[in-house]
């Protein structure tokens, strides 16, 4: 009984031992399970990754760099350089580096790898990339356009006594680009010389460019508001149907005038038009049929619109002088200049804007200024007080359009006058109204 006892006890102690074998191959399974899981995860590729990001290299275009001393320097071959090169001629039409505006980005996989990415930052709002294809020598070339958060900006000011318009402007906030397309704009219905009184009241709505939260320039003048001495001058952008973008009155009529009444922008009046003016030089009384505007020699003289030259020389009175035909009833004439724009001669197309000469004090003149002459179906009228004809005035489809878009311009400008501090976001070009967080 005691013999089979012993063998029992011997049968449980090496079944006992199997089951500590088995438990330490479970163990030694799971130990090996983990060591694999952290080579899968710890492997050298995700080192590389991790512990050796791609490598980039900033290089600002300074005077007098060339695109291919800049490829050179990182290590690319004549043959390299001239692919690229023309790569960017065909697929992104540049050619020419700017200083000051073009940065090149070159990425390596690692930083003693080769080149494998361009980025050209082409401006604030885009950029062209290069890549390394497939192929050996081969770039592809893609441009990328870099989405603006535009903002609505509003600000107002009050003229106050000896200001000008813009000290007043500047006193109020408005940007110097922004305040000179708001005097572009008010130009054809104000004279900034003699319209100009304490307590007269302006606004503008206008547009800021954000970049990743940063502010990056200011966009187009959205609204303007002028309580001049003839009444409230007010003007809205609008782009209408046929995708044409305009300014506009309140009713719809246009803001551009075919003729602005002041060419050079700033300059002072110093002789007003008069049937009866007792001339400088001849010291006898006779029309001056026209308005001068003193500025220095050498400011350029503006076509005050759209026209063919059709006189360009000299006479004892206007010395030198070039005479504008608009359209079958408006003409204009720039006497005194100092000297002419080469190619601007008679039968020349001008734009609105385009300088035509610069301002002397040629002919009868006592000092350097511009005497600017409108003459309306071959008689003389005063600059400053002629009705003006508008162009670009809208249909009656888009006129609907434009009064609603005008009456929520509006009831925006109200918001952000009585709410300075909302942030409020322009969408599909217009200001959206439930988007106006700080």
């Amino acid at each position: 009984m005691s013999k089979v006892k012993f063998i029992v006890e011997k049968i449980k102690s090496k079944f006992a031992n199997v089951n500590v074998i088995k438990k330490a191959v479970l163990w030694l399974a799971a130990i090996l399970s983990v060591v694999a899981i952290c080579c899968l995860l710890f492997c050298k590729p995700f080192q590389k990754v991790v512990f050796n990001p791609e490598s980039h290299l900033v290089v600002e275009v300074q005077k007098g760099d060339t695109l291919s001393k800049l490829l050179g320097e990182q290590g690319f071959s004549s043959k390299e350089i001239d692919v690229i090169a023309k790569t960017l001629k065909k697929s992104a039409n540049f050619s020419t580096l700017r200083p000051g505006t073009n940065k090149f980005d070159f990425v390596r996989p690692s930083e003693n790898d080769p080149v494998s990415k361009i980025i050209i930052v082409n401006g604030p709002w885009n950029r062209v990339e290069l890549s390394c294809g497939e192929e050996v020598g081969v770039w592809n070339c893609e441009q990328v356009e870099i989405e603006r958060d535009v903002r609505v900006v509003y600000k107002s000011g009050e003229i106050l006594e000896g200001d000008s318009f813009y000290l007043a402007g500047q006193r109020a906030g408005i940007p110097d680009g922004i305040l000179i397309d708001v005097y572009d704009l008010l130009a054809f219905e104000m004279d900034f010389e003699r319209d100009i009184r304490a307590g007269q009241r302006f606004s503008v709505l206008y547009e800021e460019n954000y970049a990743s939260e940063k502010k990056v320039d200011n966009g187009h003048v959205i609204a303007v508001s002028f309580e001049a001495l003839r009444g409230t001058v007010k003007m809205y952008r609008f782009k209408k149907a046929d995708g044409q973008i305009g300014y506009y009155d309140e009713s719809g009529n246009g803001a551009i005038k075919s003729l602005k009444r002041t060419p050079i922008n700033n300059a002072k009046i110093t002789s007003s038009f008069s049937y009866r003016r007792k001339h400088p030089v001849l010291g006898f009384t006779r029309a001056h049929k026209g308005v001068d505007f003193r500025a220095s020699t050498g400011t350029p003289i503006p076509a005050a619109g759209a026209g063919r030259v059709i006189a360009r020389g000299y006479n004892r009175g206007h010395g030198n002088f070039v005479k504008i035909r608009h359209n079958g009833s408006y003409e204009t004439l720039y006497g005194h200049m100092s000297r002419f724009v080469k190619n601007v001669r008679v039968g020349t197309t001008v734009k609105q804007g385009q300088t035509i000469g610069y301002v002397g004090s040629t002919g009868l003149s006592t000092g350097p200024h511009l005497h600017y002459e409108i003459i309306k179906d071959g008689k003389h009228v005063n600059p400053m007080t002629v009705k003006l004809p508008a162009i670009n005035n809208l249909g009656a489809a888009d006129k609907k359009v434009f009064l609603e878009r005008r009456a929520y311009l509006d009831s925006v400008i109200s918001d952000l006058e009585a709410h300075p501090d909302k942030i409020m976001r322009l969408v599909d070009g217009v200001p959206n109204p439930q988007d106006k967080t700080k």
